[in-house]
């Protein structure tokens, strides 16, 4: 009897506890829009909040690289399909910088009443990636000469923001970690083309002036 591939993909997913949604998504990332993707080590599966990795205070359970290393992210469709194949629930992470987007984070509270702030500024915003501690804010790409510059130039800028520039990374939708799920405050508007971020410089002057004009501490965390 002939085979169907993708009846036997959906088969395989189901067997495995997969999560088909993240295979589809990998190939979007990776093939439609040329962002470089790797499985993140995924959450312990005997404490949600915990890591599977080796580090037993792990910050970021299960919403890194682990094995294979950041170096591994590729926009290679079969490398992709293989990964999400053999590992149907790892969280899909993002290898920022080069040619993929890079992106600013903060933590969560200040980051939706920031983002209330600049829309009521008419300021333009590309995707938005909320995990429940902290979102970011996709940017596109930067050299770390021209984030020096930025920050260097600025009289204030909150210790809670976060860079994700080359050689960083961030987990994307619709991954779980250790602390939860991973979803689009913004989510990118459909069509095969990567979507449209703005300039680093840009969002980290509209974020510092809305977290200065509302008032809004932003814990380190």
């Amino acid at each position: 009897m002939r085979e169907i591939p993708g009846r036997r993909r959906r088969l395989l997913s189901k067997r495995n506890g997969g999560r088909p949604e993240l295979l589809e998504q990998a190939l979007t990332f990776a093939r439609e829009w040329q962002w470089p993707v790797l499985p993140g080590v995924a959450p312990d599966p005997q404490g949600r909040a915990r890591c599977a990795c080796p580090d037993p205070e792990c910050v970021v359970p299960g919403a890194h690289p682990f094995d294979p290393g950041l170096l591994a992210a590729t926009t290679d469709e079969r490398m992709v399909r293989w990964w999400w194949t053999n590992r149907p629930t790892a969280p899909i992470v993002l290898a920022t910088g080069g040619r993929a987007p890079c992106a600013v984070s903060l933590p969560a509270l200040p980051a939706a009443r920031a983002l209330a702030a600049l829309d009521r500024g008419g300021m333009r915003l590309g995707p938005v990636v909320a995990a429940p501690h902290r979102w970011s804010i996709l940017v596109a790409p930067y050299s770390m000469e021209q984030l020096g510059e930025l920050l260097y130039a600025k009289d204030f800028v909150p210790g809670s923001l976060r860079f994700h520039g080359e050689g960083g990374y961030i987990a994307l939708p619709p991954s779980e970690t250790g602390h939860g799920g991973i979803r689009w405050e913004r989510a990118p508007l459909p069509g095969s083309a990567a979507p449209w971020v703005p300039d680093v410089e840009a969002v980290v002057d509209a974020v510092v002036d809305a977290l200065t004009r509302t008032g809004v501490s932003a814990p380190d965390f």
